[in-house]
């Protein structure tokens, strides 16, 4: 049985300290920010910063190493100089939601990505979890986690706008909540730029402006910036269907539309179809 301390005893550090104890990790205890820390690494096989990025070195720092300890963070965008003066270091960033520390527990055993680094012990935990060990590099982690953002908050924030956007029509979110599954399940089985429908991928200009027209004012930088997101994909889904044709053959019936300006600041060229 292998022991774990944890200094965060936020949703991450809950959530994380349950999952081990279910699996039969020996948690010692979490510790807090009125607790003192400074031997925290001592008699024990891993300690866990689960606090927040902006204070991971300063709790790293105010912890006296050990040898024979690895110090692992939760951070996603964070390298593992951060961890300094730890000669064990690693990184364990789970790819879930962690909204309290029930659900937090069930998912981090519940067969999902973590993104690991450093000391094979962050391996040896995630596949521990039940879950996908996936290495990502020092250099590439503060991209990683925008994307896990982008997948994860951003997509939150979008319904929170379906919510306000669908009230003033009389309707609730629930009702959209299929219309949302079902476009993520075609994302999963298609991929993005085949899963895209409606009139940004068609290139129905008038619809969109009838659309922003109805918006409130405050919606409309969300919504336009959402329109100019979807452009992309279908230029570029587009582009990647005229690319694979071959060389003696001509791709019909696939006009050019310009984007109004004022929908989405700026020009680009998307197929109709």
């Amino acid at each position: 049985m292998r022991s774990v301390r944890i200094i965060g005893p936020g949703r991450a550090g809950r959530s994380l300290s349950i999952a081990l104890g279910r699996r039969g990790w020996d948690v010692v205890g979490l510790l807090g920010r009125d607790d003192d820390q400074s031997d925290a690494a001592r008699g024990v096989d891993v300690l866990v910063v689960a606090t927040p990025d902006d204070v991971v070195a300063e709790v790293a720092a105010a912890v006296h190493p050990d040898p024979a300890t690895v110090v692992v963070h939760l951070s996603g965008s964070l390298g593992l100089d951060v961890l300094d003066p730890h000669p064990r270091r690693g990184a364990l960033h789970p790819l879930v939601p962690l909204p309290n520390a029930h659900d937090g527990a069930r998912r981090l055993i519940g067969g999902v990505t973590f993104a690991v680094a450093g000391d094979p012990v962050a391996r040896q935990m995630a596949e521990s979890l039940g879950g996908r060990a996936v290495v990502v590099d020092d250099a590439d982690r503060a991209a990683y986690h925008a994307a896990a953002c982008i997948a994860a908050n951003h997509v939150v924030a979008l319904l929170g706008q379906v919510e306000r956007v669908a009230a003033t029509a009389g309707l609730p979110l629930d009702a959209f909540l299929d219309l949302t599954r079902a476009a993520v399940d075609d994302v999963a089985r298609l991929g993005p730029a085949a899963a895209l429908t409606g009139p940004a991928a068609r290139g129905d200009w008038s619809t969109l402006a009838r659309h922003s027209d109805a918006l409130a004012p405050e919606e409309r930088p969300g919504y336009h910036a959402g329109v100019a997101l979807a452009v992309k994909l279908a230029t570029a889904g587009r582009d990647a269907v005229a690319g694979a044709a071959p060389a003696d053959e001509v791709v019909e019936d696939v006009p050019e539309v310009r984007v109004p300006g004022d929908l989405v600041g700026g020009a680009l060229p998307v197929a109709v179809g």
